[in-house]
C-alpha cells in the first residue's frame, strides 16, 4: 500500500507570504518611482517634452511585447498590427464620427485583443511555433500596412490629420502643445499597464503562461488549456500596444499606414525590452529610458557632427544603426538586459552571504 504524504502547510504559507511581500516591495517601488516621474514636467526644458513622451510610448509598447514574448514565449515581430490598430480605430472615430479618443482607446484595446485571438488562433491551432510564429506575424502586420495603404475609407497613404480644437478638453484628449497633461496621462497608462501584467502574472492564468513558456508538453500533460491561456496572454499584450497606438495618434496628431503599421514600431516594441531584460517587470520600462532619447542624439549629431565624424553630416538611418549595435552588445555582453543582470548579481550576492 503506496503511502500518501501530505503536502507542507507551512512551506506552501511561507511561500504565500514570500510572493505578496514581493508584490508589495514592487508596488512601493512603483509608487515612488511614479511620484518621481510625475515632476518631469516641471524639470525637463520645453524641448525635451517629447523625448519624455516618446519614453512613455516606447514602455507601453516593450511592456506588450515582453508579455506576449518575454513571458508567454511567443517572439512576435509584428506588434505594429495592435499599434496601428489602436492608433486607428481612435482617429477614425474621432474624426468621422466625433467619438471621445477616450472611447476610441477602449475599442482599440479591443479590436486588437480580437486580432491577436484570431490570428493566435489559426497559428497555434497549425502548430505554428518559433521562427515561423514571429515571421506569421511580421506578415499580419504588413498586409494591414498594404491594406491600409490601398483602402479609402481609412484616406489610404494620406492618412488623417486630428483637427485642432479651439480650446483645452480632457474629453477630447487635446491640450497645448508640450503641455504636461500629456505627460501625465501617458505615465498613467504606463502605471496601468505595468500593473496589468504584475497581477496577470500573479494570477493563475499568469502563472500557467510562465509553465507553458517553460515547458509547453509539460503543462499540455498536466491538464493546462494551453491554447487558452496563450491567447489570453496574446489578447492583453494586444491590448496595451493598441493604447499606446491611441497615445500615440492623439500627442502626434496625425497617422499614416507607414508611420502606425510600420516596421519600425515593431523594432521600437523589442529593442527596450531587450536592453532593458526581457521577461522582467522592470526590463521595458528601464530599457525605453534608455532606447527612447537615441533618436534625438542622433539627429542633433547628424545636423552637427564633431569634425572627426563629419561624414554622418546629412545621413539617415544612424539611430536604426544605433538600435542593431545596442542590442547585439546587450545580448552578446548582458543576455539578460541591464536590470535582469543586475537583479541576478544582487541576487546572487544576497545568497552567497
Amino acid at each position: 500500500m503506496t503511502a500518501v504524504v501530505a503536502p507542507d502547510a507551512g512551506a506552501h504559507e511561507g511561500t504565500v507570504t514570500r510572493r505578496h511581500r514581493s508584490a508589495r516591495g514592487t508596488l512601493g517601488v512603483l509608487a515612488a518611482v511614479t511620484a518621481v516621474a510625475a515632476t518631469m514636467p516641471f524639470v525637463l526644458p520645453e524641448s525635451q517634452q517629447a523625448v519624455a513622451i516618446r519614453v512613455l510610448i516606447f514602455a507601453l509598447l516593450a511592456t506588450g511585447w515582453n508579455l506576449m514574448s518575454g513571458y508567454g514565449g511567443m517572439f512576435s515581430f509584428g506588434n505594429a498590427a495592435y499599434f496601428g490598430v489602436g492608433a486607428y480605430a481612435d482617429v477614425v472615430l474621432l474624426v468621422g464620427h466625433g467619438v471621445s479618443p477616450w472611447i476610441g482607446m477602449v475599442v482599440g484595446a479591443a479590436l486588437a485583443a480580437l486580432l491577436a485571438v484570431g490570428t493566435g488562433y489559426v497559428a497555434f491551432r497549425y502548430k505554428v511555433k518559433g521562427a515561423y510564429f514571429a515571421l506569421a506575424t511580421f506578415a499580419i502586420a504588413e498586409m494591414l500596412r498594404l491594406l491600409a495603404t490601398d483602402t479609402t475609407w481609412v484616406n489610404g497613404t494620406i492618412g488623417y490629420h486630428v483637427p485642432l480644437l479651439a480650446e483645452e478638453s480632457w474629453w477630447m484628449f487635446q491640450f497645448e502643445a508640450n503641455a504636461p497633461e500629456y505627460f501625465w496621462i501617458g505615465l498613467a497608462l504606463v502605471v496601468v499597464a505595468f500593473l496589468a501584467v504584475l497581477f496577470y502574472l500573479r494570477s493563475k492564468a499568469g502563472r500557467y503562461t510562465v509553465a507553458i513558456r517553460d515547458d509547453e508538453d509539460a503543462a499540455a500533460a498536466l491538464g493546462i488549456a494551453v491554447m487558452r491561456y496563450k491567447l489570453t496572454t496574446m489578447a492583453l499584450a494586444a491590448a496595451i500596444t493598441s493604447v499606446a497606438g491611441a497615445f500615440y495618434a492623439q500627442y502626434y496628431l496625425f497617422v499614416d499606414p507607414d508611420i502606425v503599421l510600420g516596421q519600425t514600431q515593431s523594432i521600437q516594441a523589442i529593442v527596450p525590452a531587450v536592453v532593458g531584460g526581457v521577461g522582467t517587470l522592470w526590463g521595458p520600462v528601464i530599457g525605453a529610458v534608455i532606447v527612447g532619447p537615441l533618436s534625438t542624439v542622433t539627429a542633433s549629431l547628424l545636423r552637427t557632427p564633431p569634425d572627426a565624424l563629419s561624414f554622418l553630416a546629412g545621413r539617415s538611418g544612424l539611430d536604426v544603426v544605433l538600435y542593431a549595435v545596442l542590442v547585439i552588445v546587450i545580448v552578446l555582453v548582458l543576455p539578460k538586459g541591464l536590470y535582469g543582470t543586475i537583479r541576478q548579481f544582487v541576487l546572487d550576492r544576497w545568497r552567497s552571504r
